[in-house]
């Protein structure tokens, strides 16, 4: 048979086992025109399963994400959990969450499982803090994140809450690999299914406002949750904690999966956040707060006196949210944070004496940090903030956040302060921290281990006008951390660059930091940040050939 005809009987077979009528009919349509190249994007290559789950486009094939791949992740994942296990599913407003999700409930059932599934789309964190108060022994969620509207994912929990580690997550890939044609897979029993009332999202609610939040409560915020479903669960946290309700931009307040105002729904992106802006500008706001679409993440800006918005980044609000966290618990505790995040949470650890873990990218990683953590966060704007009884939700928490960056602000209000004054008061006790990123976005991914390979094999010896060092090469794993595909530049003059690729996106991320002293003024200093940033940046492109 020739590589034609292999690609083609592989469409044929697939579409044999789709219960889509919209996938199949695209399939159909291929077939029938025979477009090979579409044929072999979709069949030459499929969507492997990780500790992120499963993202990618939405669409016909082993490459896409449709029914039959996610059929085949729940009929892999209770292969791997057993008859009678228990696990709870969630899902967002994307294009096919819903089905996606009663589809992981109605194959879950059929192996024998318990399935609950949660009442309505919902924030991520809700699924994680669920799978824990029911003492579950994992979870789903249906979602992708911030990613565009053609794309969706499904990530899995374990029974801690967390998302998972190896080797599950090649444990689960080895069993769906196993699994035979969708449509002879047992459906809907002998397994119950629960469908969980509000209860659950009240219970979540409950936890998050039982945070350390102080009593201020004086607070006008803009909320955008970027055309997600964050709005609710957020104004009704706020509410319950004795805020008033957040202003909410009205062409982005309710869930839509095609995200018409923005070009990538991420509150990171360039324009995603210009209507909150100009709705804390026309309203008088005291902050601006957005959810990114499944509300696991919280980014944070402080309105201007002439107009206006400073945006934070994730490393600032991280080392604000870290000294208030800390100053509101007490015990042996913990903080931690990712090799890829600011080094300024390890000195705000030290000066109040507190434990501090450093861990790979991604909260499946930061959670396991070690025993005491209450708080958590990496500089990709995701935060888990506890109290003296832990974290409510061991993951990334959008609304939990944004609920204690509002008590933060709240209190410097009452001070005749905002956020920015907090950051000036850190960047004087433990020198101005300033971060930044350099991404490329490919579309040939032989492009990204090609610069990896090339800083491999060329290691530079100056950055920015700065000598390097040290070079680290993390796939040869550094204290104690497992191997991952990175490489840290230690360089003269408190510096560092940290260079890896995406584990969600087709992107070379690189995170950059140099840390200056303030021995005038923060703004002084910032200014000679920014021009060394800027610096590092250059010479770091020219390294990397992209």
């Amino acid at each position: 048979m020739s590589p034609v005809e292999q690609v083609v009987e592989r469409a044929r077979a697939w579409l044999a086992q789709d219960p889509d009528p919209d996938t199949r009919a695209e399939l159909s349509a291929l077939i029938e025109r025979g477009d090979l190249d579409a044929l072999r994007d979709r069949f030459g290559a499929k969507l492997e399963f990780g500790t992120a789950g499963l993202r990618g486009e939405l669409g016909a094939g082993p490459n896409r994400m449709n029914r039959v791949t996610v059929m085949r992740a729940a009929a892999g994942l209770a292969a791997v959990l057993g008859p009678g296990k228990h696990v709870v599913i969630g899902y967002d407003a994307r294009h096919k969450s819903d089905v996606f999700a009663r589809d992981t409930a109605a194959v879950l059932t059929g192996a024998g499982l318990r399935a609950s599934l949660l009442p309505r789309p919902l924030p991520t964190p809700v699924l994680a803090f669920a799978v824990r108060r029911l003492g579950a022994d994992a979870g789903v969620t249906v979602t992708a994140s911030h990613n565009p509207p053609r794309d969706n994912g499904y990530k899995v929990y374990w029974g801690d809450g967390s998302q998972i580690v190896p080797p599950v997550d090649r444990e689960i890939s080895a069993a769906i690999e196993a699994v035979g044609p969708v449509d002879r897979l047992p459906l809907h029993g002998p397994g119950t299914l629960t469908e969980l009332g509000e209860d659950i999202v009240d219970d979540y609610l409950a936890a998050v406002t039982s945070l350390p939040l102080g009593d201020a409560r004086d607070l006008r915020v803009a909320y955008t949750p970027l055309h997600g479903v964050g709005a609710a669960t957020l104004a009704g946290a706020f509410l319950a904690a004795g805020f008033p309700a957040p202003m909410a931009v009205e062409e982005q307040r309710d869930p839509d999966p095609d995200f018409p105002t923005v070009a990538f729904p991420n509150p990171e992106e360039p324009g995603a956040m210009d209507l909150a802006v100009a709705l804390a500008t026309g309203s008088g706001a005291d902050l601006v707060l957005a959810n990114d679409p499944d509300a696991d993440r919280c980014a944070v800006g402080v309105p201007l006196p002439g107009g206006g918005c400073r945006m934070l980044t994730g490393d600032e609000v991280g080392g604000l949210l870290a000294e208030h966290v800390i100053t509101h618990t007490s015990g042996d505790r913990m903080v931690a944070t990712t090799i890829v995040s600011s080094t300024l949470l390890g000195k705000i650890a030290a000066a109040y004496g507190v434990r501090y873990g450093e861990t790979l990218t991604g909260f499946k990683w930061i959670i396991k940090a070690g025993p005491g953590l209450v708080f958590g966060y990496e500089e990709a704007i995701g935060y888990s903030v506890g109290s003296d009884t832990g974290l409510p939700v061991r993951d990334k928490d959008g609304i939990g956040a944004a609920l204690t960056v509002a008590a933060v602000a709240a209190a410097a209000k009452r001070d005749g302060r905002t956020l920015l004054d907090l950051l000036d008061d850190q960047a004087r006790r433990y020198g101005l921290h300033a971060t930044t990123q350099l991404s490329f976005r490919v579309a040939d991914l032989s492009l990204i281990a090609g610069a990896m390979a090339r800083l491999r094999a060329r290691p530079p010896a100056e950055l920015g006008g700065r000598k390097v060092l040290a070079a680290d090469d993390l796939a040869e794993g550094d204290g104690g951390l497992p191997p991952t595909d990175g490489l840290r530049y230690r360089l003269e003059g408190d510096a560092r660059v940290v260079v890896r690729p995406s584990g969600t996106e087709p992107k070379l991320k690189c995170y950059l930091e140099v840390v200056v002293p303030v021995t005038t003024t923060p703004e002084d200093a910032r200014t000679t940040a920014t021009h060394s940033l800027t610096t590092l940046k250059t010479d770091l492109t020219t390294a990397l050939g992209l």
